[in-house]
């Protein structure tokens, strides 16, 4: 697995072993990078249920100004953040996504770009807290990224879907207010 695009274009990612993760392909990442576009470069990311990393880093890569990874386990996130420099532009959070959610008040930090893409059987129940804490995470004109198994897909009620496309096995929606 790879970065595909930006400053770190060809860079390898790494999963620790022994950890159940599942990176979101490239393909997946090459075409939600090209939706968002103009949106990525100064842009501040949050990416909950991070594993590797792999959507932050792509986002950095492509000149996000500073990205936030929250996962129950930040190991494989942590080490590639570290390997590619990426330290100063990145905060770990080691953290269950729901307490961190639970755990956010009204006027705390929003984002230009939101990637949720949390482990299949986990999606339902976590993205329903998600969808509640939506509106309030991201800026006005941002998107959210849901990943989910397309045998399911995860559907969010507090926002516009945008666009929605397959890659293999994921379900891939892209939220947020038209314009």
């Amino acid at each position: 697995m790879r970065v595909v695009g930006g400053e770190l274009k060809g860079q390898q990612l790494m999963a620790p072993r022994g950890t159940a993760v599942r990176p979101t392909s490239e393909r997946a990442r090459e075409a939600i990078f090209s939706v968002l576009g103009e949106r990525v470069p100064g842009a501040r990311v949050l990416d909950l249920c991070c594993g590797t990393g792999a959507l932050a880093i792509e986002a950095l890569s492509r000149g996000a100004a500073h990205a936030t990874l929250v996962d129950r386990d930040v190991r494989g996130a942590w080490g590639n953040v570290e390997r590619l420099g990426l330290g100063e532009r990145a905060e770990l959070v080691r953290m269950h996504v729901s307490r961190w959610l639970a755990a956010r008040e009204d006027g705390d930090e929003r984002f230009d770009v939101v990637f949720f893409d949390a482990p299949y059987r986990l999606a339902d129940r976590v993205g329903q807290e998600l969808d509640s804490h939506l509106p309030g995470l991201l800026e006005p004109e941002g998107r959210a990224v849901v990943e989910s198994g397309a045998r399911g897909p995860l559907r969010l009620e507090s926002l516009p879907r945008l666009r929605q496309r397959r890659y293999g096995a994921a379900d891939v929606s892209i939220y947020g207010e038209e314009g």
